[in-house]
Protein backbone atom coordinates (compact mmCIF):
# COMPACT_ATOMS: atom_id res chain seq x y z
CA UNK A 1 0.00 0.00 0.00
CA UNK A 2 0.73 3.91 -0.52
CA UNK A 3 0.37 6.12 2.60
CA UNK A 4 -0.16 8.61 0.49
CA UNK A 5 -3.78 7.07 0.36
CA UNK A 6 -6.06 8.79 2.12
CA UNK A 7 -9.60 7.16 3.36
CA UNK A 8 -12.44 8.41 5.07
CA UNK A 9 -14.41 6.31 7.52
CA UNK A 10 -18.18 7.54 8.53
CA UNK A 11 -19.58 5.69 10.86
CA UNK A 12 -21.56 6.43 14.32
CA UNK A 13 -19.98 3.29 16.44
CA UNK A 14 -17.00 5.16 17.89
CA UNK A 15 -15.91 1.69 19.00
CA UNK A 16 -16.46 0.28 15.43
CA UNK A 17 -14.40 3.48 14.16
CA UNK A 18 -11.53 3.49 15.82
CA UNK A 19 -11.05 -0.51 15.20
CA UNK A 20 -11.69 0.05 11.06
CA UNK A 21 -8.50 2.70 11.66
CA UNK A 22 -6.54 0.78 13.92
CA UNK A 23 -6.75 -2.34 10.92
CA UNK A 24 -7.00 0.41 7.89
CA UNK A 25 -3.22 2.36 9.46
CA UNK A 26 -2.17 -1.51 9.69
CA UNK A 27 -2.07 -1.05 5.57
CA UNK A 28 -0.15 1.85 5.49
CA UNK A 29 -2.97 4.17 4.94
CA UNK A 30 -4.00 7.51 6.72
CA UNK A 31 -7.37 7.41 7.81
CA UNK A 32 -10.41 9.91 9.40
CA UNK A 33 -13.10 9.46 10.88
CA UNK A 34 -16.82 11.48 11.34
CA UNK A 35 -18.85 9.99 13.87
CA UNK A 36 -21.87 11.60 12.03
CA UNK A 37 -23.88 12.47 8.49
CA UNK A 38 -22.91 16.00 8.49
CA UNK A 39 -19.40 15.99 9.23
CA UNK A 40 -18.92 12.98 7.04
CA UNK A 41 -20.71 14.96 3.98
CA UNK A 42 -18.57 18.00 4.94
CA UNK A 43 -15.22 16.00 4.87
CA UNK A 44 -16.17 14.21 1.89
CA UNK A 45 -16.99 17.45 0.12
CA UNK A 46 -13.79 19.39 1.18
CA UNK A 47 -11.12 16.20 1.65
CA UNK A 48 -9.18 14.14 -1.15
CA UNK A 49 -9.57 10.94 -0.48
CA UNK A 50 -9.52 7.23 -2.38
CA UNK A 51 -11.90 6.08 -0.26
CA UNK A 52 -15.06 6.26 1.48
CA UNK A 53 -15.93 3.66 3.70
CA UNK A 54 -19.48 4.68 4.66
CA UNK A 55 -21.95 3.34 7.57
CA UNK A 56 -25.84 3.64 5.92
CA UNK A 57 -27.70 5.17 8.84
CA UNK A 58 -26.04 7.61 10.55
CA UNK A 59 -27.38 10.67 12.67
CA UNK A 60 -28.09 13.96 11.27
CA UNK A 61 -27.78 12.49 7.31
CA UNK A 62 -28.18 9.11 6.23
CA UNK A 63 -25.31 7.19 4.04
CA UNK A 64 -27.85 7.25 0.95
CA UNK A 65 -27.77 10.93 1.16
CA UNK A 66 -24.14 11.46 1.14
CA UNK A 67 -23.86 8.83 -1.45
CA UNK A 68 -26.14 10.86 -3.64
CA UNK A 69 -24.00 14.17 -3.07
CA UNK A 70 -20.62 12.68 -3.67
CA UNK A 71 -21.73 10.69 -6.77
CA UNK A 72 -22.44 14.67 -7.65
CA UNK A 73 -19.17 16.00 -8.15
CA UNK A 74 -17.23 15.73 -10.85
CA UNK A 75 -14.31 14.02 -8.97
CA UNK A 76 -14.74 9.77 -8.61
CA UNK A 77 -14.17 8.64 -5.06
CA UNK A 78 -14.92 5.25 -4.19
CA UNK A 79 -17.34 4.34 -1.58
CA UNK A 80 -17.73 1.08 0.40
CA UNK A 81 -20.95 0.99 1.89
CA UNK A 82 -21.36 -0.71 5.99
CA UNK A 83 -25.55 -1.64 6.68
CA UNK A 84 -26.64 -3.38 9.22
CA UNK A 85 -29.82 -3.95 6.83
CA UNK A 86 -29.85 -7.61 4.86
CA UNK A 87 -32.21 -7.29 2.27
CA UNK A 88 -31.47 -7.48 -1.55
CA UNK A 89 -33.56 -4.30 -1.78
CA UNK A 90 -31.51 -2.20 0.55
CA UNK A 91 -28.55 -3.48 -1.01
CA UNK A 92 -29.54 -2.56 -4.68
CA UNK A 93 -30.63 0.33 -3.71
CA UNK A 94 -26.89 1.56 -1.99
CA UNK A 95 -25.46 0.13 -5.60
CA UNK A 96 -28.15 2.40 -7.42
CA UNK A 97 -26.96 5.45 -5.42
CA UNK A 98 -23.54 4.90 -6.30
CA UNK A 99 -21.85 2.50 -3.71
CA UNK A 100 -18.91 1.02 -5.50
CA UNK A 101 -19.29 -1.98 -2.64
CA UNK A 102 -21.24 -2.64 0.45
CA UNK A 103 -20.74 -5.30 3.54
CA UNK A 104 -23.66 -6.20 5.72
CA UNK A 105 -23.28 -5.73 9.40
CA UNK A 106 -22.35 -8.21 11.66
CA UNK A 107 -18.72 -8.46 9.34
CA UNK A 108 -15.50 -10.12 9.58
CA UNK A 109 -12.72 -7.12 9.70
CA UNK A 110 -10.65 -9.54 7.44
CA UNK A 111 -13.54 -9.57 5.14
CA UNK A 112 -13.95 -5.90 4.95
CA UNK A 113 -9.84 -5.57 4.61
CA UNK A 114 -9.77 -7.63 1.73
CA UNK A 115 -12.34 -5.22 0.02
CA UNK A 116 -10.43 -2.20 0.70
CA UNK A 117 -7.53 -3.61 -0.79
CA UNK A 118 -9.27 -4.44 -3.96
CA UNK A 119 -10.62 -0.92 -4.03
CA UNK A 120 -7.08 0.28 -3.53
CA UNK A 121 -5.67 -1.32 -6.13
CA UNK A 122 -8.31 -0.10 -8.72
CA UNK A 123 -7.32 3.26 -7.63
CA UNK A 124 -3.84 2.29 -8.18
CA UNK A 125 -4.34 1.24 -11.76
CA UNK A 126 -6.48 4.23 -12.22
CA UNK A 127 -4.12 6.88 -11.16
CA UNK A 128 -0.77 4.92 -13.19
CA UNK A 129 -2.02 4.82 -16.53
CA UNK A 130 -3.23 8.49 -17.00
CA UNK A 131 -3.64 7.56 -20.88
CA UNK A 132 -6.20 5.12 -19.98
CA UNK A 133 -7.80 7.56 -17.68
CA UNK A 134 -8.17 9.66 -20.31
CA UNK A 135 -9.76 7.40 -22.81
CA UNK A 136 -12.96 8.41 -24.64
CA UNK A 137 -14.38 4.94 -26.44
CA UNK A 138 -16.91 4.86 -29.24
CA UNK A 139 -18.93 1.66 -29.94
CA UNK A 140 -22.26 2.38 -32.28
CA UNK A 141 -24.15 4.97 -30.54
CA UNK A 142 -22.01 4.61 -27.45
CA UNK A 143 -19.79 7.08 -26.00
CA UNK A 144 -17.65 6.06 -23.22
CA UNK A 145 -15.27 8.67 -21.24
CA UNK A 146 -13.41 7.06 -18.70
CA UNK A 147 -11.90 9.96 -17.46
CA UNK A 148 -15.02 11.41 -16.54
CA UNK A 149 -17.02 8.63 -15.85
CA UNK A 150 -19.41 9.54 -18.13
CA UNK A 151 -21.68 7.64 -20.84
CA UNK A 152 -24.06 8.74 -23.20
CA UNK A 153 -26.38 6.37 -25.82
CA UNK A 154 -27.60 8.08 -29.35
CA UNK A 155 -26.29 11.34 -28.16
CA UNK A 156 -27.98 11.12 -24.60
CA UNK A 157 -26.80 10.93 -21.18
CA UNK A 158 -26.51 7.49 -19.36
CA UNK A 159 -26.77 7.38 -15.53
CA UNK A 160 -24.79 4.21 -14.65
CA UNK A 161 -23.81 3.27 -11.18
CA UNK A 162 -20.04 2.75 -10.57
CA UNK A 163 -20.20 -0.83 -10.98
CA UNK A 164 -22.20 -0.99 -14.20
CA UNK A 165 -19.68 2.01 -15.64
CA UNK A 166 -16.91 -0.46 -14.78
CA UNK A 167 -18.35 -3.55 -16.48
CA UNK A 168 -19.56 -1.68 -19.27
CA UNK A 169 -15.69 -0.30 -19.95
CA UNK A 170 -14.04 -3.31 -19.79
CA UNK A 171 -16.59 -5.02 -21.97
CA UNK A 172 -15.85 -2.18 -24.53
CA UNK A 173 -12.28 -2.49 -24.09
CA UNK A 174 -12.33 -5.76 -25.23
CA UNK A 175 -15.08 -6.15 -27.68
CA UNK A 176 -15.41 -10.01 -28.84
CA UNK A 177 -13.90 -11.45 -25.89
CA UNK A 178 -16.05 -13.98 -23.55
CA UNK A 179 -15.63 -13.14 -20.06
CA UNK A 180 -17.52 -15.76 -17.46
CA UNK A 181 -19.44 -14.48 -14.36
CA UNK A 182 -16.53 -15.50 -11.68
CA UNK A 183 -14.49 -13.89 -13.92
CA UNK A 184 -15.96 -10.17 -14.38
CA UNK A 185 -16.84 -10.78 -10.23
CA UNK A 186 -12.74 -10.88 -9.92
CA UNK A 187 -11.88 -8.10 -12.59
CA UNK A 188 -14.89 -5.69 -11.75
CA UNK A 189 -14.85 -6.35 -8.12
CA UNK A 190 -11.86 -7.12 -7.52
CA UNK A 191 -12.09 -9.96 -5.24
CA UNK A 192 -13.84 -13.73 -4.62
CA UNK A 193 -17.40 -13.89 -4.68
CA UNK A 194 -17.85 -17.63 -4.56
CA UNK A 195 -21.58 -18.03 -5.39
CA UNK A 196 -22.24 -14.77 -6.16
CA UNK A 197 -22.53 -14.95 -9.74
CA UNK A 198 -26.45 -13.64 -9.39
CA UNK A 199 -24.70 -10.42 -8.62
CA UNK A 200 -23.52 -9.89 -12.21
CA UNK A 201 -26.68 -11.55 -13.68
CA UNK A 202 -28.74 -8.42 -11.62
CA UNK A 203 -25.93 -6.03 -13.09
CA UNK A 204 -26.09 -7.14 -16.49
CA UNK A 205 -29.91 -6.87 -16.28
CA UNK A 206 -29.83 -3.24 -15.36
CA UNK A 207 -27.08 -2.13 -17.75
CA UNK A 208 -28.89 -3.46 -20.93
CA UNK A 209 -31.76 -1.45 -19.51
CA UNK A 210 -30.48 1.45 -19.89
CA UNK A 211 -27.83 0.70 -22.66
CA UNK A 212 -30.08 -1.13 -25.12
CA UNK A 213 -33.20 -0.41 -27.13
CA UNK A 214 -34.42 -3.58 -26.88
CA UNK A 215 -32.94 -5.30 -23.51
CA UNK A 216 -34.16 -9.19 -25.00
CA UNK A 217 -32.44 -8.09 -28.14
CA UNK A 218 -29.48 -6.61 -27.25
CA UNK A 219 -26.94 -5.11 -29.36
CA UNK A 220 -23.66 -4.50 -27.00
CA UNK A 221 -23.45 -6.80 -24.39
CA UNK A 222 -24.39 -10.04 -25.62
CA UNK A 223 -25.10 -13.58 -23.32
CA UNK A 224 -22.90 -16.57 -24.55
CA UNK A 225 -25.08 -19.59 -23.35
CA UNK A 226 -23.54 -21.64 -20.58
CA UNK A 227 -20.42 -18.88 -20.71
CA UNK A 228 -21.01 -15.81 -19.67
CA UNK A 229 -21.07 -12.42 -21.74
CA UNK A 230 -19.17 -10.43 -24.75
CA UNK A 231 -18.90 -7.15 -26.19
CA UNK A 232 -20.17 -7.25 -29.26
CA UNK A 233 -17.50 -7.27 -32.26
CA UNK A 234 -19.78 -6.43 -34.76
CA UNK A 235 -20.30 -2.86 -34.05
CA UNK A 236 -19.22 -0.48 -36.26
CA UNK A 237 -16.49 1.48 -34.49
CA UNK A 238 -16.27 5.29 -36.19
CA UNK A 239 -12.34 5.67 -37.21
CA UNK A 240 -10.22 8.17 -35.70
CA UNK A 241 -10.13 11.34 -37.00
Amino acid sequence: MIVAHRILVVEDNKDLARVLKMHLEDLSLKVDLASDGVAGLTKAETGDYDLIILDLMLPGLDGMEICRRVRGKSEYTPILMLTSKSSELDRILGLEMGADDYVTKPFSIKELMARVKAIIRRVEGMQGNVKKEQEIIHAGGLVIDSGKRTVTCDGKAVDLTAKEFDLLLHFAGHPGRVYSRSQLLDIVWGYGHDGYEHTVNSHMNRLRAKIEEDPSSPRYILTVWGVGYKFSENIEYPEAE
